[in-house]
């Protein structure tokens, strides 16, 4: 099977208009591989996709990552296998290579996997700006567009994370003046911290931390299921004279909306509190936040480096194997394939941003976040809260 060792990149897509299978018909919902739960979909005669109320339908970029459209399709094939939710993927990109990958691990299109084409590609290189006014037909514009037309949930890419970004601020309507990416990070409790942003904005004011916060918020609520998340403001010290000028007057805001609205403000958080999880929301600049994630990031590959060698310099046998358990489990609570995806919070429409380097194990993680946020009334939660002017 061909994986990310073989690190295959983005084939280029023909010009070719190909009609989709299900224009116009009645088509029955199931699990590939899988008997499942029968389930009523019906198609629109305009577009030939699935339409339903009650089935998540994810528009996936397949020929977005370092590993497409291989790894896109193996990933989509693996959570559709493992899903009885009923969730539609759309695959959208060249027509013929995700088919070809599709053939080859023995899947043919169907009900749940629809193959959508899409006439061009946004590569890494390509300009973001430029991606989205120059290729509207990529597959990674095409993706976001499905949402704003309501063909689609969400939208998920491993691509062009800029061109990703533009593509969804430009087309969907910006619920917040700017939209922030969120990140899960591994805490000693077992349960992750959302930190919000963690590079989409480099300069911000008080009211941009004030959006942050209930948007994590929100998120923590509603897709992670964290009754009155704790939200706290990342700083370098406790105390509340702490901090930049713009880290001191986010403390006054959010201590007043804590008082005003009932945001569970419990004040600033360290760099090592995130980790320990005194907070659930960590709240910062999308600058400190990519830091933050990039420190986290070498810090976990150098503690898996030591255990190895922890490993390889084993005194006897019943020392090693006590220590590749160990090491097995840092590596899955530290491995970015078990969050899968960051969502890009603050716009009207579900958004999973993944690492380009995903694999099939880190696309059907990411696939499922989307799904579950799609699901958790998220979006609507933050237009109710937006109206109520708590934010």
């Amino acid at each position: 099977m061909d994986g990310p060792e073989n690190d295959r990149r983005s084939v280029i897509v023909n010009n070719s208009v190909i009609v989709n299978n299900y224009g116009g018909e009645r088509v029955k919902d199931r699990v590939v591989g899988d008997s499942g739960v029968q389930r009523s979909l019906t198609t629109s005669e305009e577009t030939g996709l699935p339409q339903s109320e009650t089935v998540i339908r994810i528009a996936v970029d397949a020929m977005g990552g370092d590993f497409a459209p291989a790894e896109i399709v193996r990933g989509a094939v693996d959570y559709v296998n493992g899903s009885s939710e009923g969730e539609v993927i759309l695959l959208l990109g060249d027509p013929e290579a995700i088919r070809a990958e599709l053939a080859e691990i023995g899947v043919a299109e169907n009900e749940r996997l629809v193959v959508v084409p899409t006439s061009q590609v946004v590569t890494f290189d390509d300009h973001p700006m430029e991606a989205f006014r120059g290729k509207p037909d990529s597959s990674l514009v095409r993706s976001v567009a499905m949402v704003k037309e309501g063909a689609a949930e969400a939208a998920f890419s491993a691509g062009n994370t800029g061109a990703f970004m533009i593509a969804a601020t430009l087309t969907l309507e910006k619920m917040v003046q700017r939209p922030a990416i969120a990140t899960l990070f591994p805490t000693e409790t077992g349960r992750h911290a959302i930190v919000v942003d963690v590079g989409a904005n480099v300069d911000c004011r008080p009211p941009h931390m004030a959006h942050f916060a209930v948007l994590g918020a929100i998120f923590a609520e509603t897709a992670l299921k964290i009754s009155s998340p704790r939200v706290g403001l990342l700083s370098n010290g406790e105390e509340e004279g702490k901090g930049d000028e713009l880290t001191r007057e986010s403390y006054k805001l959010f201590h007043e909306m804590a008082q005003k609205h009932g945001l569970n403000f419990i004040g600033y958080v360290e760099g090592n509190h995130v980790f320990e999880g005194r907070a659930d929301v960590v709240v910062c600049d999308g600058f400190v936040g990519n830091v933050l994630l990039k420190g986290a990031e070498g810090l976990g590959r150098l503690a898996l480096r030591l255990l190895e060698n922890q490993v390889d310099n084993a005194p006897n046998e019943v020392a090693r194997e006590t220590l590749q358990d160990s090491l097995a489990s840092l590596r899955k609570s530290l491995d970015y394939a078990e969050n899968g995806g960051a969502p890009l919070l603050g716009v009207n429409g579900v958004v999973m941003i993944a690492h380009g380097r995903s694999d099939r194990r880190a696309i059907r993680t990411g696939i499922r976040n989307a799904a579950q946020a799609a699901r958790s009334g998220f979006i609507d939660a933050v237009r109710e809260t937006l109206k109520a002017g708590k934010a």
